[in-house]
């Protein structure tokens, strides 16, 4: 396991990414130009990134069809991100609750809640910018994670803000510096990915000094539940009625996708660099092995 960290190492990191937030940040409203004019011809994220890349279905879409696929895929990536900042805003409030407010640990918290906000404006901007509807979870997933602010705690539900924000991070990078790619998505990743890297940070310590604390009954828990989450945040990434607006009824979409192996290459590559950090802290195990198998995040069946 990952050396535990000092509660003092903790005050530490806090003031450290406080200073970082108070350094640089962006607005959204002043940093992007809503106004500029989307780019024809440019795609919204690389092809071989697309859900459907490799199948069946994407050889019988034309050109337009496969960038316009992709412009509701990140629109569905982008509301989906939203909803799960909403609900890690709610994680952090409740955190926050019960610290003391005066500390760097607590300060830094709300600092994040801020920039969330700032995200999930953004996102939401970029989606209607574009001309797409907020896709975000499909609705009993909207209604089921309502419990995860309850169900979570400790590491895990630090760990599952990082599977969030990882796997959305790595996308981000390769999308914010490919020419090929709208300049307004560019744009939003870059904001998104530089102001991110201080919040993996803070979740990232706050897992290792969490799982140093636990029983071996609590970490049963917390692996199945980290597990349990992951595979719904990976499956929610694309809503199935990305596929109507190329024609695609949703059910052969969602078929087509979830057995695509390029897509699942998507997915665990996507996580490649959280899944280590993971194991290592301990939060993979046994308890939540087969979510982790069908959130592609790992390999094996769907």
């Amino acid at each position: 396991m990952t050396r535990a960290l000092k509660e003092t190492d903790r005050e530490k990191t806090a003031e450290r990414l406080l200073k970082s937030s108070a350094n640089k940040f962006y607005d959204p409203d002043v940093d992007i130009d809503w106004n500029a004019p989307l780019v024809d011809g440019k795609r919204y994220i690389p092809a071989h990134r697309s859900s459907l890349y490799g199948t069946k279905l994407w050889d019988s879409l034309s050109e337009e069809q496969r960038i316009e696929l992709g412009k509701h895929e990140v629109a569905s990536v982008a509301t989906t991100g939203l909803w799960f900042e909403i609900l890690l805003m709610q994680m952090l409030l409740k955190e926050v609750y019960d610290e003391d407010p005066t500390s760097s640990h607590a300060q830094y918290a709300l600092t994040e809640i801020a920039d969330e906000c700032r995200h999930s404006t953004m996102f939401a901007r970029m989606a209607a910018r574009i001309g797409c509807p907020s896709y975000g979870p499909v609705p009993w997933l909207r209604r089921l994670a309502k419990l995860m602010p309850s169900i979570s705690y400790g590491p895990a539900r630090y760990g599952a803000i990082l599977v969030a924000e990882e796997v959305l991070d790595r996308l981000q990078r390769e999308q914010m510096n490919d020419p090929e790619i709208q300049p307004l998505v560019r744009m939003v990743n870059r904001i998104h990915v530089l102001e991110e890297a201080r919040h993996v940070t803070f979740a990232r310590e706050e897992v290792t000094r969490g799982m140093a604390k636990l029983t071996k009954k609590e970490i049963v828990y917390q692996q199945f539940i980290i597990a349990l989450i992951s595979y719904f945040v990976t499956r929610a990434f694309i809503n199935p009625r990305v596929y109507k607006a190329v024609g695609i009824r949703p059910r052969d979409g969602v078929e087509a996708a979830l057995n695509n192996p390029y897509w699942r290459e998507s997915i665990q590559w996507a996580g490649e660099k959280i899944m280590p950090f993971l194991q290592e802290s301990g939060l993979v195990g046994k308890p939540g092995m087969y979510f982790w198998r069908k959130s592609f995040l790992l390999p094996g069946k769907r």
